[in-house]
């Protein structure tokens, strides 16, 4: 899966999805998608991410308490 970085713009390859989906972990492991040779992995801030489309990333994944901040 991949997800663009929103202040660099680069892909960002995510390495294990199953901590993407996982609300209570602010960071993922991911690969970074610029140049030519392969980057090694870095931790994100989930908040710094987003869809390729630009569409940001449902709240279900970002906030343990999601269902209290729906209004």
């Amino acid at each position: 899966m991949f997800l663009q970085h929103k202040p660099s713009g680069a892909l960002i390859e995510v390495l294990n999805p199953s901590v993407l989906f996982d609300p209570c972990l602010k960071v993922i492991p991911g690969r970074s998608h610029c140049g030519e040779e392969m980057q090694d992995p870095e931790d994100y801030p989930k908040a710094e991410l987003m869809f390729p489309s630009g569409e940001p990333l449902p709240l279900c994944w970002l906030e343990p308490n999601y269902r209290l901040q729906v209004a």
